[in-house]
């Protein structure tokens, strides 16, 4: 081996050693952050967890250290979260079938993804700004009912890129070997596409779920805040991430763990459905052709 060759080889493995170190280090930010984190809402909120918490709407004076708990929070993101989801899904599906069977790889399909990706990225605050516009040109009032339909806005293109991602991974021959058996494209996406689409479909909905029962910003705007739980569509709800907001902004220490002990209960639902689409997805793969 010459010098240079031998310099180059060097060079080489100094920049390989280099790059290592840069993911291995990205690796332990990213784990410790989340660890740093949960560690946070669970030392802090922990100790003000209690049935009363989970199982009681707020009582008076609750905002100052009083009785109650935030069961109107936690009823309040589950409509809201599982609204938002069926909506979504409504629309996501159909709209996923149609780029797959219809339009594949064309300028129109490459379009619509492009659309969806850059609504996907607008930030919720724009979304929420936005219902609140509508709201006041359709002459409604914040209420569980726009709520929904604002977060089914924020769940679609998420639900939809998940639904394409996991169709565009199908095996051509089967849509071909369908449409040389006679079947029409409309056959093809009904009785083939949306059976290896499956998996997609469980994982956008768990993903969109987590997202709209997570979502802050869009639900201040649109579904406003009470202290009761909602008898009816047009009725203000309250919600988790409006819960933690309010509490921790409290000047009383008492109010403030409370908002951290909502954030834990916030976290282990976000957890639990992360999870969960994982065991799911993995279940449904194995009834997909490879």
């Amino acid at each position: 081996m010459s010098f240079l060759q031998k310099k180059r080889w060097q060079r080489r493995h100094l920049m390989e050693a280099f790059m290592k170190f840069i993911m291995r280090a990205s690796l332990l930010i990213v784990a410790g952050s989340l660890g740093l984190i949960l560690w946070i809402v669970v030392a802090r909120g922990l100790p003000a967890l209690s049935w009363d918490m989970v199982s009681k709407i707020p009582e008076g004076g609750y905002y100052m250290g009083k009785g109650g708990g935030i069961l109107n929070a936690i009823i309040g993101s589950a409509y809201l979260a599982s609204g938002g989801t069926l909506l979504a899904v409504i629309f996501s599906v159909p709209i996923a079938l149609y780029l797959k069977t219809y339009l594949g790889d064309s300028k129109w399909g490459q379009y619509v993804r492009l659309s969806l990706d850059v609504l996907w990225g607008i930030p919720s605050i724009v979304y929420g700004a936005f219902g609140f516009a509508l709201m006041i040109t359709l002459g409604m009032r914040a209420s569980l009912l726009a709520g929904i339909i604002i977060l089914a806005f924020i769940e679609l293109p998420i639900m939809t890129r998940a639904m394409d991602e996991v169709i565009r991974r199908m095996p051509v021959d089967l849509e071909h070997a369908a449409l040389a058996l006679g079947s029409t494209k409309f056959e093809v996406a009904l009785r083939v596409v949306t059976r290896q689409m499956l998996p997609g479909i469980t994982t956008a909905i768990l993903l969109g779920f987590g997202r709209g029962i997570g979502d802050a910003a869009s639900v201040l705007f649109t579904a406003g805040y009470t202290d009761r739980i909602p008898t009816s569509l047009m009725r203000p709800t309250a919600s988790l991430p409006l819960a933690v907001f309010f509490q921790l902004g409290s000047p009383y220490p008492e109010v403030q763990q409370r908002g951290y002990a909502a954030a834990l209960i916030l976290t282990i639902i976000v957890l639990a459905v992360s999870l969960g689409s994982r065991w799911l997805s993995a279940r449904l793969n194995k009834y997909t052709v490879k």
